[in-house]
């Protein structure tokens, strides 16, 4: 596909574009009424109609009544929609709205509607119109709030979301070139000025992009950085998870259960346990995704924030203190096996870590007790 911003996005274009979806029994588009998401249902409708057997398209606008102008919006997307031959269902965002953090629960509560609508319509997919102006605004403000390599890596083309897969066919396009596509097609499209807001993070990095762009860091370096970012990722994930099967191999062998027996204490239904002394002579970042994993899987108050993981990290650190002589813990010589202090005990997101008999142990944490009125 040609790479000039300003060439509009052909039916070949499209047909590669949304290639990967051509077999899904149905697909939700999410459409706003914005030039993104308009694009999206338009290019979505030319390719669907170039096939001789395809998935069903459903359009989707979610007015979060926030602004007086979005149910006029939504109804100029169902307008659109019929002339496409398209299904439309408008959702709303109902009950009271909060006053800090808006933009991300009006995220949480868009995505939520729309999974809802994809498994009412048999959807397998949600398809959103995100493209690369979007992936770099997305790594500048992960970067600026410290995140690892998987948040660095930014959104990926394909992920899953309260049981359906969310999928970005536009991440490596730019919205230029989707632009200059409903300026050919002659189709117009709605201005969301908040999108300009500058009271809202996103709104104020996207008047930076200019002066980064003339420095280099413009939207398709910044997202070629968030594809590498990604490619490590993927590689680090890999080594966690053969870090997690040695420690359960490991476990079987020294419980002499043999290699094709399973450790029920450590893949119990109920905790996950490590041997503290192995476990102490991994990688720090594999030890950090080993226990962020379990205390997710465990814990009940959602996903568990790096820099507390990390703290924990720190704690179990001390807690499995080495003797003098010895810089790394080697479990098969025991005479330079780590002194480990037992009785650390902390929650996080919901779940309980505990050092004790040599074994880390994450489990669901009891319930808070209320608070007595």
């Amino acid at each position: 596909m040609p790479d000039d911003d300003d060439f509009p996005i052909s039916v070949s274009d499209a047909k590669r574009l949304f290639a990967d979806w051509k077999t899904a029994p149905a697909l939700l588009l999410a459409v706003s009424g914005g030039p993104d998401s308009i694009a999206l249902m338009w290019l979505a409708a030319r390719w669907r109609s170039a096939l001789t057997r395809g998935p069903r398209l459903v359009a989707v606008t979610v007015d979060h009544g926030l602004r007086a102008e979005a149910a006029a919006e939504a109804r100029e997307v169902k307008r659109l929609a019929r002339t496409l031959d398209l299904e439309h269902r408008t959702l709303r965002w109902t009950g009271p709205k909060p006053t800090t953090g808006l933009p991300a629960a009006a995220r949480v509560a868009r995505y939520r509607l729309l999974a809802k609508a994809a498994r009412q319509s048999g959807a397998t997919h949600i398809l959103t119109a995100h493209t690369r102006d979007d992936q770099a605004e997305t790594l500048l403000m992960r970067m600026l709030r410290g995140s690892g390599i998987h948040g660095l890596a930014a959104m990926a083309h394909e992920t899953e979301r309260d049981g359906v897969r969310l999928a970005r066919p536009f991440l490596d396009v730019s919205k230029s070139r989707l632009i200059a596509t409903l300026h050919k097609a002659k189709l117009g499209f709605a201005d969301d000025p908040t999108n300009r807001d500058v009271s809202f993070t996103r709104p104020r990095l996207r008047a930076l992009m200019p002066a980064l762009a003339a420095e280099g860091g413009d939207a398709r370096n910044l997202a070629r950085l968030a594809q590498r970012l990604a490619r490590a990722n993927a590689a680090v994930e890999v080594l966690a998870d053969g870090a997690e099967r040695y420690l359960a191999l490991r476990d079987r062998i020294v419980s002499g259960a043999g290699p094709g027996a399973r450790s029920l204490d450590a893949n119990s239904l109920d905790a996950k346990t490590f041997d503290a002394t192995a476990f102490a002579a991994m990688p720090e970042e594999i030890r950090l995704r080993l226990l962020k994993r379990a205390i997710e899987r465990f814990g009940h108050e959602g996903p568990a924030e790096l820099g507390k993981v990390e703290a924990l990290l720190v704690a179990l650190d001390q807690a499995v203190a080495e003797k003098p002589e010895s810089r790394r813990p080697k479990p098969d010589r025991p005479g330079n096996r780590p002194m480990i202090r037992p009785g650390l005990k902390q929650t996080l997101a919901g779940a309980l870590v505990s050092l004790t008999g040599g074994r880390i142990r994450v489990e669901p944490a009891p319930p808070r007790r209320r608070r007595p009125e």
